[in-house]
Order: C-alpha cells, then structure tokens, then sequence
C-alpha cells in the first residue's frame, strides 16, 4: 500500500468497535428468539442497535461507505470502489 492509501489506526479500532456491537447484536437477537418476553435483554438490544447505529454513521462519515445496495450513501466521487473495504482487513 502506497504512503497515501494508508489506513489510519483509527480505521481498524473503531471497525472493530462496530464488531463487537454487532456481535452482541447477534447474541442479543438468538436470545431473544427464545425469549421474546424479557424485557431486559429486549432493552438491551434496543440500546445496542442504537449503539450499531451511531458507530456506523460516524465510521461512515470518517472513512467512507461500510454497506452497499441502498444501505450506505456516497459522497462525489462513488466511495464504493475505494480500499480496503471492511471484509479486507
């Protein structure tokens, strides 16, 4: 990678970040198949897709789109083809 195609620290601590929060997402949602009724862990989920949520749209103004089809807007120029993208690193 050349000098400017660098990937700040940054990129790869708050990529991370969003990891975890969606990982606990996951968890959170596999739980709550099973137990739809409880309450906490739904509270749980719910401030953890917020937390999802704020991640992504501040990654995304940083460092550019993290999702494609309609999930993720660009900036001029198309960001899409720009790297690495989040499944590369």
């Amino acid at each position: 990678m050349t000098q400017e195609n660098r990937v700040p620290e940054s990129y790869y601590t708050d990529l991370k970040a969003i990891q975890a929060i969606d990982f606990t997402l996951v968890e959170l949602t596999l739980y709550l198949d099973t137990h739809p009724n409880d309450f906490e862990a739904l509270r749980q989920f719910n401030s953890a897709a917020r937390k999802s949520k704020a991640l992504r749209s501040s990654f995304e103004r940083r460092y550019g789109p993290l999702r494609q089809f309609g999930h993720s807007y660009s900036a001029y120029p198309w960001q899409w083809i720009k790297t690495p993208w989040p499944w590369q690193v």
